[in-house]
């Protein structure tokens, strides 16, 4: 892994041990896809960015070095994943947020995940349920406990996904990904308005596949005559099987993931099984 990282507009060797992100996850990240040295959803990455800082009252670092940063790391790593994290800076202990301190901030760059298995994904439903809370919904918080834990419920080969519920039971994503199901002819995409995060690729998607947002049950998704998770950095990932379904290749799952090929050059080797 190679990384950076600054206290405002310094470099810095190491993350100082009164790091508030380190201590309480006080900060907020970014994970992009790097191709061909550049970073093509980079603008809606910032935009998320300066909302996610908005809700937490977070002062974000000069944006002029962090996009030289951003570039520079991605000349290194042209295709790759490149991370930004964002805390708010180093402090003493205890909850009060310093006013004044000056944010703490890292780039790291990373090798592309392996590519998916052969005919699509694999996928679980997760015991772990969502917490609601709609002050930290939508954003990239650095607070990832849930997702930690419900990663922990599967060994690596027997699935590559699992999909989590809310505390009242409704779909809402996979661990590290955005859900999509296609009903009645109309892909649809639950809300993230009281948990979960508001991907990048999943803003795409809404927008060109004129997607619907409204509350999935699990009988909805597993009655569904298709569905697609999708990040940022691996774009449309078929779902092959979940439990006792299993689905076949849908002509409007291959559109959309033509579609993004043709919005997003990393995504353009994509084939549909």
């Amino acid at each position: 892994m190679t990384y950076r990282i600054f206290r405002g507009d310094e470099s810095i060797a190491a993350i100082p041990p009164d790091s508030r992100g380190l201590a309480y996850g006080d900060g907020v990240f970014e994970t992009m896809r790097a191709h061909r040295g550049g970073v093509h959803w980079r603008d809606a990455h910032r935009v998320r960015l300066e909302e996610g800082a908005r809700r937490l009252r977070l002062r974000l670092p000069d944006m002029g070095k962090l996009d030289a940063g951003i570039d520079a790391l991605a000349g290194e790593q042209p295709d790759g994943v490149l991370k930004l994290l964002v805390t708010r800076g180093a402090a003493g202990r205890g909850y009060a947020a310093p006013a004044d301190a000056e944010p703490l901030w890292m780039l790291s760059a990373h090798a592309l995940p392996p590519p998916m298995r052969p005919g699509g994904l694999v996928v679980r439903w997760c015991d772990l349920r969502l917490a609601i809370q709609p002050a930290l919904a939508g954003i990239k918080h650095c607070n990832r406990l849930e997702q930690v834990l419900a990663r922990g419920e599967w060994q690596a080969d027997a699935f590559d996904e699992g999909l989590l519920r809310d505390t009242e039971g409704n779909a809402v994503c996979a661990t590290a990904a955005n859900l999509f199901v296609l009903l009645d002819g109309r892909w649809t995409t639950p809300p993230v308005d009281r948990c979960g995060v508001a991907g990048i690729c999943r803003a795409w998607a809404i927008h060109a596949l004129d997607a619907l947002v409204e509350p999935l049950s699990i009988a909805q998704v597993e009655s569904a005559d298709a569905v697609f998770l999708c990040n940022a950095v691996r774009g449309i990932l078929p779902v092959a099987r979940l439990g006792e379904r299993s689905w076949t290749p849908h002509a409007k799952l291959g559109d959309a993931m033509r579609l993004l090929a043709d919005a997003h050059p990393a995504f353009a080797h994509l084939e549909y099984p």
